[in-house]
């Protein structure tokens, strides 16, 4: 169907876009840093009982959290910026119409516009992902 942003919003998107690819980025290279300086071996080699590698573990899983949601942000950049591309950008996967602009610049991954969206959250709640 067709994107129906103007020339100057297909910039500003991509530009937002590539802006939040960086930060992105950014935020993963930073976070593996912080992983790699806590290396698991010297926390858990520190522990005296099971309660303080239970809390070695933890905070593993937390960066390990961390670093896939970044990974995920980012593969939600790369992919509205491929749809920017083929001129799929700004429109609906479920119903094809125009995803509000508005909406575009709150959240620029956006898949659906708000109605298709409320219907996907309530279909979909139960997968183990937060929606809010």
């Amino acid at each position: 169907m067709g994107s129906r942003l103007s020339e100057e919003q297909r910039r500003h998107f991509r530009a937002t876009l590539e802006v939040r690819r960086e930060a992105v980025a950014a935020d993963i290279r930073a976070e593996l840093a912080r992983f790699d300086s806590q290396h698991y071996v010297d926390l858990a080699g520190q522990v005296g009982d099971l309660e303080d590698q239970a809390l070695a573990d933890l905070l593993v899983d937390e960066n390990l959290a961390e670093i896939h949601r970044h990974v995920r942000d980012l593969r939600a950049v790369d992919a509205a910026l491929m749809r920017l591309q083929q001129g799929a950008y700004g429109e609906c996967v479920d119903c094809g119409e125009a995803i509000d602009p508005g909406r575009l610049e709150a959240y620029p991954t956006a898949l659906r516009c708000i109605e298709c969206q409320g219907r996907y959250e309530r279909t979909h709640a139960h997968e183990g992902h937060p929606t809010l």
